[in-house]
């Protein structure tokens, strides 16, 4: 008689193992494994065979390009992330939190496609049709080639597929979509494997586009096992959160364009749409106060600018608190630390706290000179002028250096109706913005 075969499978990242561990060796999980009964792990290897097809290597000048046909989603800012507009064929996962308005997107978006007669199928498995229907009326999203399916089970999204030809599909959520061949609970790592899989061969052969909804967790990720990131075409994140009126959705993975494009929605009566007059919706151009410095970002192809802010008050604790909102702690730390240093600002008893307005984060260095003028601007109660940017990545010896795309950040700037700006060396084109050379920590003080 043939001895059982045991198997554990990580529930959050798919690696599989014949021992129980306590602590994942791939992700670093701590008790994430569960035994696979014999059904279970014949899905396993067959997904597994299935997505490894054997292919013979040929040489690189062989191949052939192809031209990748996009189609619009009729929304400019989703268009943008995307690279350009929706693929056919790709697999796209959208990520947010509760209520931030992944659903109210995608239903506005299918109803816009639907409008030129292409077949739409929305699934939710989460509300009921009419639930849907009222969010519909709500949009003006009510389209004859809009098609609604209260399902759970794949078995039965994968039947409507073939009974209609559809280009755009959407999935709401991938969480409670589950396989009736699977024995196991929904959101598994099994059974999201499995439907992942079949979501791709399905987009693959009939050449449609799916967007598939996820749910995150505290911290920030897609709910469920990480493969999910790893098996689709694209993946695209709500920041911020449905408090605010702006939602920033931007690219993290993208095989057919770029990751580093946002796009700016506002949350209005008939639902989420593209935000206007995306320039000066992250600044306060009227109120000059203490401890507010404008510094202008590069986020893909596109210059914003952003207002940082800056609160430096008497600690009293032993210890000094530093926080951060929008901005790089650690990066913050740094910089108070050159302060103390090369300006000889006194900041170890005081605490400091920054927060980026409008709920975007900083990922580049060329806000920290805006980061410093504020800090000084709140410690000394001297307001900034709001026609003044700061432009310049500040190093640990105290130089300021150039950052990249510095003629697009000040075009932007001169647009704004700024006239100044503090940048590390004078750029190459010419513009209406007067420029001041600031290539050391210490010339801050002296242009005060």
């Amino acid at each position: 008689m043939s001895k059982k075969k045991i198997l554990f499978e990580c529930q959050h990242c798919g690696f599989t193992t014949p021992k129980w561990m306590g602590k994942c060796t791939n992700c670093g999980a701590w008790d994430s494994f569960i035994e696979l009964n014999e059904h279970q792990q014949e899905v396993v290897k067959k997904t597994k065979s299935a997505s490894s097809t054997s292919a013979k290597a040929i040489s690189i000048n062989e191949i052939k390009e192809e031209k990748v046909f996009r189609f619009s989603s009729k929304d400019i800012e989703l268009d943008m992330v995307l690279g350009g507009g929706v693929v056919p064929g790709s697999l796209t996962l959208i990520g947010g939190s509760p209520g931030v308005g992944k659903s109210t997107l995608l239903l506005k978006v299918g109803a816009d496609i639907a409008s030129s007669g292409q077949n739409v199928l929305y699934v939710t498995g989460e509300e009921s049709g009419s639930q849907i229907k009222l969010r519909a009326n709500r949009l003006g999203a009510n389209q004859d080639t809009l098609y609604l399916l209260s399902e759970i089970r794949l078995e039965q999204v994968l039947t409507e597929l073939e009974h209609k030809d559809y280009t755009f599909l959407i999935i709401d959520s991938i969480q409670t979509l589950y396989s009736e061949n699977i024995a196991s609970a929904p959101g598994s790592v099994t059974q999201v494997r499995q439907i992942t899989f079949e979501l791709m061969r399905i987009a693959k052969d009939k050449n449609i586009a799916i967007f598939i909804i996820g749910h995150i967790t505290k911290e920030g990720s897609i709910a469920g096992p990480r493969v999910l990131e790893h098996m689709v075409d694209t993946v695209l994140y709500f920041e911020g959160d449905s408090s605010q009126e702006l939602r920033i959705l931007r690219g993290f993975k993208n095989r057919f364009g770029p990751t580093s494009e946002i796009g700016v929605f506002e949350m209005k009566n008939n639902g989420l749409v593209s935000a206007t007059d995306v320039a000066s919706r992250f600044f306060n151009r009227n109120s000059e106060q203490a401890g507010s410095a404008l510094t202008v970002v590069m986020e893909g192809s596109r210059p914003i600018i952003l207002e940082v802010q800056a609160l430096v008050s008497e600690s009293h604790t032993a210890n000094s608190k530093r926080q951060a909102t929008g901005f790089d702690t650690n990066r913050l730390n740094m910089l108070l630390a050159l302060l103390e240093r090369k300006l000889e600002i006194p900041l170890s008893g005081y605490d400091v706290f920054i927060n980026i307005t409008g709920g975007i984060k900083i990922n580049e260095t060329s806000a920290d000179l805006a980061i410093l003028a504020a800090i000084i601007s709140s410690f000394r109660n001297r307001a900034i002028s709001k026609q003044t940017v700061f432009i310049g990545e500040v190093s640990l010896v105290g130089d300021v250096r150039d950052v990249f795309a510095m003629d697009a950040r000040l075009k932007e700037a001169s647009m704004q109706n700024i006239s100044k700006a503090l940048v590390a060396k004078k750029p190459l084109e010419k513009s209406n913005i007067k420029t001041f050379i600031v290539d050391e920590v210490t010339k801050l003080l002296e242009w005060y």
